[in-house]
């Protein structure tokens, strides 16, 4: 793609933010070949107000925005298969991604030492982080900081290998070749910080369990 090609944009689009203008521009010449201006533009909006719904913080909007659009575009190219998976690709979702799913994603990441690539969302995602989630994952030296609740998108369905689901029903899309699990975890939302730790340590179990199943030599 010319660089004429990568800095249009679609007659009329404007905008909200200057930064959402550089995110597309960036991202359109990054998976250039793969996916046209106009593709990476739609998903640069789409996920900005998207975030903006549910965001409580304007100071970290434009954070949490590139760092989402930016996935989800990366998740779209791999499930087009222009991006190798070197690793298995895991996503868990739970209805406000506030809770459960992002401890099992925190849990993730720390216990597979690189060896898998998670994602988590939710299906009607909360506004922010349960600060008893936070507060029952920092005991542990776990850090909640850069979680920011995320709405369930098609793609990273797609580029998924494996789909833990945690309370959120049919809201996710199904596509064969993918392992499907349902954990039936309870709800943190509302729970005392007693409560919550014992949510946190059967996750800890659970993904230990996944993490056997996906990387039995590497742990």
């Amino acid at each position: 793609m010319s660089d004429t090609g990568a800095r249009r944009s679609l007659p009329g689009l404007t905008y909200p933010e200057e930064y959402l203008k550089r995110l597309a521009r960036d991202l359109t010449v990054r998976f250039a070949g793969v996916f046209s201006a106009e593709t990476v533009e739609r998903y640069v909006l789409e996920s900005f107000t998207a975030l903006l719904r549910t965001s409580t913080v304007k100071a970290h909007l434009a954070t949490n925005t590139i760092r989402f659009a930016t996935d989800r575009v990366t998740a779209l190219a791999q499930a087009k298969g222009a991006i190798a998976r070197s690793v298995p690709e895991v996503l868990f979702v739970c209805e406000q991604n506030a809770g459960r799913s992002q401890m099992a994603a925190v849990f993730t990441n720390a216990l597979s030492g690189g060896a898998v690539h998670v994602r988590s969302a939710g299906s009607a995602p909360s506004r922010e982080v349960n600060p008893t989630v936070a507060a029952a994952m920092a005991e542990i030296g776990l850090d909640f900081t850069e979680a920011f609740p995320k709405p369930l998108t098609d793609d990273v369905v797609q580029a998924a290998d494996v789909v833990i689901t945690m309370g959120c029903g049919d809201a996710c899309p199904v596509y064969p070749g993918k392992t499907y699990q349902d954990w039936a975890l309870t709800d943190p939302a509302g729970r005392s910080l007693e409560k919550v730790r014992v949510i946190r340590d059967e996750i800890t179990d659970r993904v230990e369990r996944l993490l056997d199943t996906l990387t039995p030599r590497d742990r």
